[in-house]
Formats: structure tokens, sequence, C-alpha cells
């Protein structure tokens, strides 16, 4: 679903991408949210009641709705394909949107996507 906007451009401090394998949760219902994500390499999806909401791929960001809205998360994010991940705290996430609006309209127009899939399905 992520078509158009790649966040591969955006890096981390050394030594901040981390590895998981398949099976492993990133996050799951109920957390607490300190962190975006973006995957580097691998697949992740997100599910929630059961359901495959979306699968994101390299380039692409999960997330990102709690750092927005500050609240626990809503679904879990499971590694489906062994996965590269490099987490954005709110501190990096804020500087971001301030400084540069073209990652802002991305996020947007992922979070707009996410909607209208939802939608759909309703």
């Amino acid at each position: 679903m992520q078509d158009q906007a790649d966040f591969s451009w955006i890096t981390g401090r050394e030594g901040e991408t981390i590895r998981l394998v398949v099976g492993e949760k990133v996050f799951q219902v109920g957390d607490p949210a300190d962190d975006m994500y973006i995957v580097r390499a691998g697949s992740v999806e997100i599910r929630a009641d059961g359901n495959t909401l979306e699968r994101v791929e390299a380039n692409g960001i999960f997330g990102e709705m709690a750092l927005i809205d500050n609240a626990p998360r809503s679904a879990d994010a499971v590694i489906v394909e062994d996965a590269d991940i490099l987490p954005v705290d709110k501190k990096l996430f804020i500087f971001l949107v301030h400084e540069t609006p073209y990652f802002a309209l991305d996020v947007m127009r992922i979070l707009a996507q996410r909607l209208r899939a939802m939608n759909e399905l309703m």
C-alpha cells in the first residue's frame, strides 16, 4: 500500500538499526509508544484482532500513529521476513516534521492511504 513514499533517506545514529527474525514482534497492542520505525530490509505485518492490516516493505514506515497521538499501540507489528528496522524517536520525528515538510506530507499520505483502506473494509 505504501506507494510513492520512500523513507530510505532518513538515517539514524551508528548502531541503531535493529535486526529481527521471522516471528518476532516489534511491538504489540497496548505497548507504550516511543518510536516509529523505518524498514530497511525485510517485511513487517501490522495485525489487529487476528487480521493483517498491512504489510510494510523496505523503505516503508510503521508505528508513526502513536508518535502523533501519544496513545499506546493499537496493533501488533510482526516480522514476516527477516528485517532490519531503524527506530525513529519522538525527538527525531519532531525534527523531521519541522525541518523537512516533505517528510510530514509523506507521513500524512501514508496515514490517508491506511484510513482509506480501512474504510474499504467497512
